[in-house]
C-alpha cells in the first residue's frame, strides 16, 4: 500500500510539473505576440510581418494574414524586433516598435524610446532590394486559347509575357505579346510585339532610360517596325490606390512593309501607365498607353491603348479582361486605321 501511495504521489507530481510547464510555455507564447488595437476598439494578436504603402500586415492564428490600413490603427506594439526604414532612408535594425497617437517609437541601441512622426515610417521589414541589395524579379505570363468547330472552324491563340528586374537604383523590363488566329484552315491574324527597356532612377520621382521595340502585323502589311531611343520619365504617384507614371522621348523608327514602300523617320514617343486597387478584393484596374509621332509628317502617328481589369484566382493565378485599341493614322491603303481587340486572359504572376 505504501509503495502504491508513493507511486500515486510521484505521478501526481509529474502531472503537476508538466501542467505548470505547459501553462508557462503558453503564457510565453502569448507574451511574445505583437498587438494591434484598432480605432474601433478591436484587438488583434499575431506577428507583424511588414508595412508598406500605408498598410500593415500581421500573421494571425485565427484568420491567416491580415492587411490593415495604418489610418485605422489606434496603437501597435511589436514584441519581436523588426527592421525599420524611415522616409529619409535611415535603416534601424532589429528593434521592437510602438505606434500610438500618430507617433512611431523605437528603442535604439543608443536612445530608449526615440520618437518620430508616423509619416516618417516608410517600410517595416523591407525586402533586400529595397535596402540596395540585389534585384527583385516580378512578372506575368498569360495565355488565352479558344477553339470552335461547326459551320466555321476557328482557333485563336493570344499570349503575353512581362518580366521586370528592379533594384534601388535601376530597372530592366522585357515584354512580349502576340496573337495568331485561324478560320477554316486559313490564318486571319498573325502579329506580335516585343520591347526591352532600361530605367535609371535619379533622386526623387524622375528617371531616365532607353528602349528598343519591334513589331510585326502581317494583315496590316507590316513586316517589321522597330524603334530605338532614349526617354525621360516621372513617377507621379506610387500608391496601391493609384499609381501613375509617364515617359517622353525621342526615337528612330524604321518600317518595313510587305507590299507598301518602306519608311524610316525621327519620332517623338510617349507612354502613360496607371493602375488602381480602388475596387478592392485585390483587383486592379489598369491603363497602358503608348504613342509615336513622326517628326517629319505630324499627320503620321500611332496610338496603342489597353484598358483592363485584373483579379486574383487561386494560388498565383490572375484573370483579366481587356480592351485594346490600336490606331495607325499612316496605315497603308486598304487597311483600317483602327483595330479593336477584346480578350480574356488567365495568367501566372510572380
Amino acid at each position: 500500500m505504501r509503495v502504491r501511495k508513493y507511486l500515486h504521489g510521484f505521478c501526481l507530481g509529474i502531472v503537476a510539473a508538466l501542467g505548470c510547464a505547459c501553462w508557462s510555455q503558453a503564457q510565453e507564447v502569448v507574451a511574445v505576440q505583437d498587438e494591434i488595437v484598432l480605432k474601433s476598439g478591436s484587438k488583434i494578436l499575431g506577428t507583424v510581418t511588414g508595412s508598406r504603402d500605408g498598410v500593415v500586415t500581421i500573421e494571425t492564428d485565427f484568420a491567416g494574414t491580415l492587411s490593415i490600413n495604418l489610418d485605422k490603427i489606434a496603437s501597435l506594439q511589436t514584441s519581436n524586433p523588426v527592421l525599420v526604414q524611415l522616409a529619409d532612408q535611415t535603416v534601424i535594425a532589429e528593434r521592437p516598435i510602438r505606434i500610438e497617437d500618430e507617433q512611431l517609437s523605437i528603442d535604439t541601441a543608443t536612445d530608449a524610446g526615440q520618437t518620430y512622426p508616423l509619416s516618417e515610417l516608410l517600410l517595416v521589414n523591407p525586402e533586400p532590394w529595397e535596402l540596395g541589395r540585389g534585384y527583385k524579379w516580378s512578372g506575368l505570363a498569360s495565355l488565352a486559347i479558344s477553339s470552335q468547330r461547326g459551320n466555321t472552324d476557328t482557333d485563336e491563340l493570344d499570349y503575353s509575357l512581362e518580366s521586370k528586374w528592379r533594384s534601388k537604383r535601376d530597372r530592366y523590363t522585357l515584354r512580349y505579346n502576340g496573337e495568331k488566329d485561324r478560320a477554316n484552315n486559313a490564318t486571319t491574324v498573325d502579329k506580335w510585339y516585343g520591347q526591352g527597356k532600361y530605367d535609371y532612377f535619379f533622386d526623387g520621382p524622375l528617371y531616365g532610360g532607353i528602349q528598343a521595340s519591334a513589331e510585326h502585323d502581317k494583315f496590316t502589311d507590316l513586316d517589321l517596325r522597330y524603334l530605338v531611343g532614349p526617354y525621360l520619365g516621372r513617377q507621379f504617384y506610387e500608391e496601391p490606390i493609384f499609381t501613375l507614371s509617364g515617359e517622353l522621348g525621342a526615337s528612330y523608327v524604321n518600317e518595313d512593309y510587305i507590299v507598301a514602300e518602306d519608311d524610316d523617320y525621327a519620332a517623338a514617343n510617349w507612354s502613360v501607365n496607371a493602375s488602381s486597387n480602388y475596387l478592392g478584393g485585390d483587383s486592379r484596374i489598369y491603363f497602358d498607353h503608348r504613342g509615336i509621332l513622326s517628326m517629319e509628317d505630324t499627320s503620321d502617328y500611332i496610338l496603342n491603348t489597353i484598358l483592363g481589369l485584373a483579379f486574383p484566382l487561386l494560388w498565383s493565378l490572375e484573370a483579366s479582361a481587356e480592351l485594346q485599341l490600336d490606331y495607325d493614322a499612316g496605315a497603308v491603303e486598304g487597311v483600317d486605321k483602327l483595330d479593336q481587340t477584346y480578350r480574356f486572359r488567365i495568367g501566372y504572376t510572380w
